[in-house]
């Protein structure tokens, strides 16, 4: 490896980046770096351009010595991190100097060709460099956050004493002085919410601080209130309310910029949305089990209906009953709607009972006509789940919609305001109880509002607003109380009027996400306007008044590190390929096809290649997942008559995640697109699912090749004998098809998936490597990023 050390911090840090600033600062290096891994796969290089790829080389190993100095003196300020950031720091000074020493020309042998041996060292390099920068700013990443979380602590403790004073003169020092502690939380954690990449993190940020905000007035007026009628108990209770409220806030705040928001119960992967200050923080989504019961019945086309699958399908059926009984267990729930969801329910239950009968005896009628039953089956099951998709979603909007025809809030606070001037205490219980029936109902709307959002953010919203009504019930009830016993108190009226508008600011907040969730539910967004990434293309079905949109340098950072790493793991799996004796087994060629596809991939994220436009990664994607799941088939056959072994274990480990990730990326692109964040959303998403799937492909091969060799197994004797190649020019042929199929179930004849001309074109002309030293290089500039 070219003497390079193994990375010995890796597990101690996830690399994760949560933060744009991180991905920023990660550009430049992966453009050098790029153009490094690129040309050591050139087998003869001219003397001009070896001289300009000794240059690269000293330029990235001078940069990251610059870089590496910075973090080393960072660690010598925050002893929490030292060893890890110098640890880190060292990794990235022995890849930078191992590229420096892999780019120098040996002497007397100008243009020499690259071994395989130095492209593997060349890419070892280049993933632990990138590694070790990434966990290097991840580390200078604590500190931020060590900062923002002293911020919070200096508020908390502030919080502390205004809760301990006894006079209005002390009492104005302490607000004083956590207003300005407020105002520097503020402003870092309004800094760390837009640092943050995950639109969930942003939006839980978004709440902590909506709630922060709001609380401040409440805190003054209810501890004016409280100074003012010591004795009043319900006085008492507003302001110990307020400062409970601004706790769960910051402790928020803690969660978010420590682990991602997500609350430590909330283990599983079927959560979605989690804000971590809702009601119902363990309980998963009806959308999300819904769309996982989806995934699990399209599933079964590649798995089949095994015992296990049967299992999983059951349990996802009962998380589906489980979430419909907050609909149906609803006392706001209309008779007819109750009845419609539970004959639903009956309905999914009975196309499930259905396609498992059909996938169960499909192993004893190996014909066509069984696979189509079992895909009818299939499409029949998914169907009812839409349909009970549907009711709930209009379930909920009966509910909301109800709820604003009658308008109650704007009687019942003026109502309480009224007799509470009045000093009549009983009329204002009488109107506590019919606020709080009515809290109740408007928190049952955000608990099905939860349940029928499908996005991340528009759930996180959705708990915040049941969270806030919630408290602020009580709340605002006693302040009206207190106004009650003191209707001369201009100081309690005050406090009421406070806690009015937040109400009402909430009711408002509220309405705006009935509506969004609507919209969402019924697909009415922004209008679509096709985008090629990353620079423009044409495509035959645009309309000439619609122009592609570039991205910007967010976006362009975000996908050329996904590339990157994509292209890296090709490089890598190519090379494992490249062990086997038997070249011309099935396995090596499926799994070559799809690193030539995953390379034409990564060529789009740098705008160059034969796919020019967003539909052109899309279909290439497409034929990448039939790929894969052709590729799992294969092995399978492969893996059974490898003999019982902790080897063959682990190739069952990694082969079974290969069609959940081809299902995964399938279901991406079958996503609508529209305007250009769900494109670049769409797009983003396809090649980290690309990434994924590869990585899986790639243990799954070396694996192989260790059983393949440890036991004997010649691979070529595998029952898919119709998959042949023949020629170079043939190659090129299959790869711009996606790949030739293993035949029909039946007659096992050789079928061909046919591409886009656009696409048929593009890859017979020169494929998939080009050059990219024909463009100016410039330093890496980590320090000026």
């Amino acid at each position: 490896m070219a003497g390079l050390a193994q990375p010995k911090s890796e597990s101690k840090l996830p690399l994760e980046i949560r933060t744009k600033s991180v991905e920023h600062t990660l550009v430049p290096l992966v453009a050098q770096i790029t153009t490094l891994v690129n040309h050591k796969e050139k087998t003869k290089v001219s003397e001009k351009t070896l001289r300009v790829l000794v240059q690269v080389g000293q330029v990235v190993n001078r940069a990251v010595g610059k870089f590496v100095s910075v973090g080393e003196s960072i660690a010598e300020e925050n002893p929490e991190i030292k060893n890890e950031m110098c640890e880190a720091c060292q990794e990235a000074r022995q890849a930078g100097v191992s590229i420096q020493k892999l780019t120098a020309t040996p002497d007397g042998n100008s243009g020499h060709a690259k071994t395989i041996k130095e492209k593997t060292a060349m890419v070892r390099a280049a993933r632990q460099l990138l590694s070790a920068i990434t966990r290097v700013l991840l580390l200078a990443d604590k500190v931020v956050v060590k900062q923002l979380l002293a911020a919070k602590d200096r508020v908390l403790a502030s919080l502390v004493k205004l809760e301990r004073v006894s006079n209005f003169t002390d009492f104005m020092d302490a607000f004083s002085h956590f207003g300005k502690e407020m105002v520097c939380l503020a402003q870092i954690t309004g800094e760390r919410q837009n640092d943050l990449k995950s639109d969930k993190q942003r939006a839980q940020m978004g709440a902590a601080r909506a709630v922060l905000e709001k609380a401040t007035m409440m805190l003054l007026t209810s501890s004016k209130t409280c100074l003012r009628h010591p004795d009043c108990h319900s006085a008492k209770q507003n302001r110990a309310g307020v400062f409970a409220q601004m706790r769960r806030a910051l402790d928020m705040v803690h969660q978010i910029v420590t682990n991602g928001g997500m609350s430590s119960d909330s283990l599983s992967p079927t959560v979605n949305g989690d804000s971590g200050i809702g009601l119902a923080t363990s309980q998963p989504t009806a959308s999300r089990v819904l769309k996982d019961f989806d995934d699990l019945c399209e599933l079964t086309r590649i798995t089949m209906v095994g015992p296990s699958t049967q299992e999983k399908l059951n349990s996802a059926l009962d998380l589906i009953i489980e979430s419909s009984q907050d609909f149906t267990d609803s006392a706001y729930t209309s008779h007819e709607n109750r009845e419609r969801i539970l004959d639903l329910c009956d309905q999914l239950r009975i196309q499930l009972n259905n396609l498992i009968k059909i996938g169960a005896s499909l192993d004893q009628k190996e014909t066509a006509s069984s696979s189509q039953e079992l895909e009818t089956a299939i499409l029949k099951t998914i169907e009812a789940s839409k349909v009970l998709h549907k009711q709930l979603q209009d379930t909920t909007m009966d509910q909301a919609s109800e709820l604003f025809k009658v308008n109650e809030d704007h009687d019942l606070l003026k109502g309480l305001k009224i007799h509470g001037l009045a000093g009549s205490s009983d009329k204002v219980d009488e109107l506590s109880v019919k606020f709080r029936e009515h809290s109740e109902q408007l928190e049952e709307v955000c608990k099905l509002l939860r349940h029928i959002a499908n996005t991340g953010p528009l759930i996180i919203t959705a708990e915040h607003n049941e969270s806030v009504i919630h408290v602020t019930c009580p709340l605002l009830l006693n302040a009206a109380q207190t106004f009650s016993q003191y209707p001369g108190s201009r100081i309690a009226e005050g406090n009421l009027d406070v806690f009015a508008k937040a109400w009402e600011g909430q009711i408002n907040e509220l309405s705006i996400l009935v509506k969004e969730v609507n919209d969402v539910c019924q697909g009415k967004m922004e209008k679509h306007v096709y985008q090629s990434l990353p620079r423009p293309g044409k495509h035959g079905t645009m309309v000439k008044s619609l122009r592609p949109v570039k991205l910007d340098a967010e976006e362009q950072a975000k996908i050329a590190k996904l590339g990157l790493e994509m292209k890296l793991i090709t490089s890598e799996m190519d090379a494992e390929t490249d062990k086997w004796e038997e070249a011309d087994n099935d396995i090596v060629k499926r799994a070559k096809n799809m690193s030539s596809m995953a390379f034409s991939m990564y060529l789009f994220t740098r705008g160059e290649g034969p796919l020019k436009t967003t539909q052109d990664l899309f279909t290439q994607a497409k034929y990448f997942a039939d790929e894969g799941n052709k590729l799992y088939k294969t092995v399978k056959e492969f893996a059974e008559r490898v003999p019982a072994s902790g080897h063959k274990e682990e190739l069952v480990v990694h082969l079974d995640r290969i069609p959940v990730f081809c299902q995964q990326l399938l279901k991406t692109l079958r996503a609508p697109t529209f305007g250009k964040a769900a494109t670049f959303n769409k797009v983003d998403s396809a090649i980290q699912e690309t990434k994924n799937l590869m990585n899986a492909v790639a243990k799954v091969v070396t694996t192989s090749f260790i059983c393949a060799t440890k036991y004997n197994i010649d691979c070529r004797s595998t029952s898919v004998q119709s998959y042949k190649w023949r020629g170079s020019s043939q190659r090129l042929d299959n790869q711009a098809n996606g790949g030739t199929d293993a035949g029909s179930e039946s007659g096992g004849s050789s079928t061909t998936t046919t591409a886009p001309p656009s696409l048929q074109n593009s890859y017979i002309e020169g494929l998939y490597r080009s050059s990219s030293l024909n463009k100016p290089l410039s330093t890496i500039g980590l320090l000026d990023s």
